[in-house]
């Protein structure tokens, strides 16, 4: 794909009569950086970059959607293969155990999440990746858009990812897919207890021959499954997560109620005012003093 950017470039420079230095002053960096795009060699371009060739070079926007697929070579293979077997799926079916799936996310929740990754060098980097994380959820308002279904355990709903604000953002998002009849949620509850997929994500793509594709996910890792019998077992996995979950109105609900209750911006008290509310308790109880790591010292009595 890089290569391809690259050919793109040099064919719409030439077209348009512009040496590589007369380029690279359009699009404000240096002709040997032209030189490297064209040829698909040194970094990859940035979308900064790719935006400034589009409008030096009057691409119509040619360069900026292929900007996307050039930046997914610098993903491991497995990772892009399942971006391009999502990009074509009829069905997605989640299950998302830590956080908002990416094509229900805000930007502000996506840019929280995307700045803690370990991969990320450069706030340049972090909107390139924000930015290509947005333009995926452009699908599900698209003509062909796919049927989504996700499970959403309920931690999900509790982690304050951004702040409170933008967390409330992200939690009206979640309720605004009530509108959308192609998307359907659902909330595994805390009280159902353990389960199969417990501690890691599950995802099980329906692809247009009707074929599926399963992928798991981990804080550091992911991976792609293509065989069938094991996709089979996936797929019953995931079924009987969907079948514990909460009814989509009911989950609709519990969203809501966690968004009015939890997140109106209330204060979370301090290690030290808890220790102090903890020790006020102690002694209207009759208790002793707390110290250090929460050892009990017996008091002095009134007098003594």
């Amino acid at each position: 794909m890089a290569a391809l950017f690259g050919s793109r470039v040099r064919r719409l420079r030439t077209a348009a009569g512009l040496t590589q230095a007369e380029l690279g002053v359009k699009a404000h960096v240096v002709s040997t950086r032209i030189t490297q795009v064209e040829r698909a060699s040194g970094a990859r371009p940035t979308l900064e970059l790719a935006r400034a060739l589009d409008v030096a070079l009057g691409a119509n926007d040619l360069l900026i959607d292929l900007w996307p697929y050039v930046y997914r070579e610098a993903f491991p293979d497995w990772f892009q293969k399942f971006m391009e077997y999502s990009a074509r799926a009829v069905v997605i079916r989640q299950y998302a155990a830590h956080v908002v799936p990416g094509l229900l996310q805000t930007e502000d929740y996506a840019r929280a999440l995307l700045r803690v990754g370990r991969t990320l060098g450069s706030e340049e980097q972090l909107e390139e990746r924000v930015a290509l994380r947005m333009g995926r959820q452009e699908r599900l308002g698209a003509p062909g858009r796919p049927e989504l279904w996700a499970v959403l355990d309920e931690s999900v709903l509790r982690r304050p990812v951004g702040g409170l604000e933008a967390m409330r953002e992200q939690l009206a998002r979640l309720l605004g897919t009530v509108t959308e009849p192609h998307i359907t949620l659902q909330v595994l509850a805390f009280d159902q207890g353990e389960h199969e997929a417990l501690g890691g994500s599950l995802t099980v793509l329906t692809m247009p021959d009707g074929s599926e594709i399963a992928y798991t996910e981990g804080a550091h890792y992911g991976q792609l499954i293509e065989d069938p019998d094991e996709v089979r077992s996936f797929v019953l996995t995931y079924d009987r997560l969907r079948a514990a979950a909460l009814p989509p109105l009911m989950s609709l609900d519990m969203i809501r109620s966690v968004m009015e209750d939890n997140h109106r911006g209330a204060k979370v008290p301090s290690r030290t005012e808890r220790r102090r509310l903890a020790q006020e308790q102690l002694q209207q109880s009759g208790g002793g003093r707390l110290r250090g790591g929460g050892r009990r010292v017996p008091g002095r009595r009134p007098g003594a």
